[in-house]
């Protein structure tokens, strides 16, 4: 199996492919205002499981869905590229960097990923949320569960338009495919990659909005000064999308393939 993926030569075919894995209840659009930027490189859009057009395919942990990624690349003939993801796509970027050291990755951008929790009590209390979050998509109407989603603290920077709009675009989703998604990879089952991350020798670019301080945090015990997009929250690509495609431009402009 592979998932639904929309690929792009570029003018310069001879650039590592820009492979870009969305959010959670996002699909490969939501990097559409960014990566018009790219035309130079060779891009791969894809549509995680349960989400897009990749709604039919299932997964129950990370390690399966990296397989899934893994194999689309395949698919698709990509030997060398840079993976750039952000919040569930950045933790899947980030397991992928850590567990495919042989591979053709040139380089790691993450916006506002996790790297993983690093005790039990914090796994079992994530564990909980996540599953109660799962419960309520199974079984409630969707926008309701996601009007609730938007009030939590990750998304406080949002203002009620914004809210209003989010809730509308992600209601065209099938509730019952993320519910098995939130489940399969959720924080409380993905392993702690934060000494992994720091052993990475290929370049590592950590993005957040300004208003993202949790996400801030993270990326400075990472040993990482994060690239942070002023006057945006947890999801800086979206709301400020031609200062981060320019900051990421120049990023890749930068360093060396």
């Amino acid at each position: 199996m592979i998932l639904h993926a929309i690929s792009r030569a570029g003018s310069q075919p001879q650039r590592p492919c820009i492979v870009w894995l969305h959010g959670f209840l996002g699909n490969h659009q939501e990097w559409e205002p960014v990566s018009t930027a790219f035309y130079e490189w060779p891009q791969l859009w894809l549509d995680l499981p349960g989400h897009g057009a990749s709604v039919d395919l299932q997964t129950i942990d990370f390690a399966t869905t990296d397989a899934l990624i893994a194999t689309t690349l395949a698919y698709h003939h990509i030997e060398h590229y840079w993976l750039v993801g952000y919040s569930l796509g950045g933790r899947l970027a980030m397991y992928h960097a850590t567990h495919h050291r042989a591979s053709g990755l040139r380089g790691l951008v993450v916006e506002g990923g996790h790297p993983g929790l690093a005790n039990d009590t914090d796994r079992e209390a994530r564990l909980r949320h996540d599953a109660g979050w799962a419960e309520r998509f199974r079984h409630e109407k969707l926008s309701r569960v996601l009007e609730d989603w938007y009030q939590q603290p990750v998304f406080s920077d949002l203002d009620e338009q914004q809210r209003t709009a989010l809730v509308a675009l992600r209601s065209q989703n099938n509730a019952v495919a993320l519910a098995a998604m939130l489940e399969a990879v959720s924080l409380s089952r993905q392993p702690d990659l934060q000494a992994a991350l720091l052993q990475l020798t290929l370049p590592f670019y950590y993005l957040c909005g300004e208003r993202d301080v949790k996400f801030r945090a993270i990326a400075t015990r990472l040993g990482l000064k994060p690239e942070v997009i002023p006057g945006v929250g947890h999801n800086a690509h979206r709301d400020a999308a031609a200062v981060f495609s320019a900051r990421l431009l120049t990023l890749l402009h930068d360093s060396t393939f």
